[in-house]
């Protein structure tokens, strides 16, 4: 509580509270304070075990910040994290944010934030033609994984698969699916078997993530893949680095109702994985 209220103090109308109930904040964060040009909103969601035994579950939304950008941020926030244990640390990380926005506002790279909206984020006047224009990915998701797994028809045993409470928020729908995974091949067995159900099939998007726990235990098989929800996949394995779970395949599936939800879908996304990740 303390903390809130030193924050709240420091950053003022740019610090917001999204539920005091859940512990859900919001800052927007900015290169200066007259004619900003490159911002990021920080969303955290604050455990019961904060800041003693567990970290904040966070977002990063930013229409510019999206791969090599969003991954370099991330890794430096969980350094910050680590080497800060049982502390608290959220001043630490909107000042590194700040610093790292700073940076590339001085640098030499003359390019503009990408301001071109992806996923469900298109111009309201266009919502229809969206609907009418998208072509289902999913077999594309399952083709990626042959890549990486042998041709072999050899059976591989398929793992149970549980299905979490499904989210609603103004029409569209979140649903998270689980399955503990110890080789690609399970995971290729949990997607074909997932997309045999006709609702999930007919998922706006699938995105997933998986964590398997390599042979020296210090070292992990790891991939994630948006399905056409621009940096989902990799906030997802990322809230699975941070809760420190593997041997597990992660799935949430979303419905798209029609109405855009902005950052709100991530919030989604990543409450209906942490919930099953828990249960």
């Amino acid at each position: 509580l303390d903390e809130i209220e030193a924050l709240s103090s420091i950053y003022g109308d740019d610090w917001c509270v999204v539920d005091e109930d859940e512990k859900i904040y919001c800052i927007k964060i900015s290169d200066c304070l007259e004619q900003p040009k490159w911002t990021v909103c920080l969303q955290v969601v604050l455990p019961p075990g904060y800041p003693t035994a567990e970290p904040p579950i966070y977002q990063l939304n930013a229409s510019w910040l999206r791969g090599q950008d969003y991954m370099e941020l991330a890794n430096s926030l969980e350094e910050i994290y680590i080497q800060n244990l049982g502390e608290s640390i959220l001043y630490l990380w909107v000042e590194k944010i700040r610093e790292v926005l700073i940076e590339k506002a001085q640098s030499s790279d003359p390019a503009e934030p990408d301001n071109k909206k992806t996923s469900e984020e298109v111009d309201e006047d266009n919502e229809e033609d969206f609907l009418l224009d998208y072509q289902p990915v999913q077999e594309e998701s399952v083709k990626m994984l042959n890549f990486i797994t042998s041709e072999s028809q050899e059976d591989e045993e398929l793992p149970l698969i549980q299905h979490g409470n499904p989210i609603t928020d103004r029409r569209s729908t979140f649903q998270a699916h689980l399955a503990p995974v110890v080789t690609p091949k399970q995971v290729k067995r949990v997607l074909e078997k997932l997309y045999e159900n006709k609702k999930i099939a007919s998922a706006t998007h699938n995105i997933y993530a998986y964590r398997i726990c390599c042979e020296d235990k210090q070292t992990f098989l790891q991939d994630c893949e948006d399905d056409g929800e621009t940096a989902a996949g990799g906030r997802l394995l990322h809230l699975m680095q941070i809760l420190n779970v593997h041997t597990v395949l992660v799935v949430v599936s979303r419905w798209y109702g029609g109405i855009l939800l902005g950052p709100d879908r991530f919030k989604h996304i990543n409450n209906c994985a942490r919930t099953i990740l828990v249960e």
